[in-house]
């Protein structure tokens, strides 16, 4: 994964309100979300949830696909594991390394 990627992605991630927007993709996994459940889950106006979710698909940390009148919000799960595979490639200097990495369904 490029560095600029990477910064782009640590950057949105680096805000409260879209870490939780994150979080909340990633719990729901393939099905998605609606940003209206999204809003009333977080507590937030739908115009601070439309800019903090234009961040995480620029970031590339999500998409959206429209189904009639909705639209879908999903983590990008394949981006999330280069992003953590990016932070994690040389851990341990090479040794075997003590933390095991979680099972994800999702990816």
């Amino acid at each position: 994964m490029p560095e600029a990627d990477v910064i782009r992605a640590l950057s949105a991630l680096a805000q409260e309100t879209r870490l939780r927007i994150f979080r909340m993709l990633v719990v729901a996994g393939p099905a998605g979300v609606l940003p209206s459940h999204m809003a009333q889950a977080l507590d937030t106006t739908p115009n601070a949830l439309s800019f903090h979710l234009k961040e995480l698909v620029q970031a590339g940390l999500a998409d959206t696909e429209r189904d009639g009148r909705n639209l879908i919000y999903r983590a990008r799960f394949a981006q999330m594991s280069a992003l953590l595979g990016f932070l994690t490639l040389h851990c341990c200097e090479g040794r075997p390394c003590e933390v095991q990495p979680v099972a994800c369904d999702h990816c």
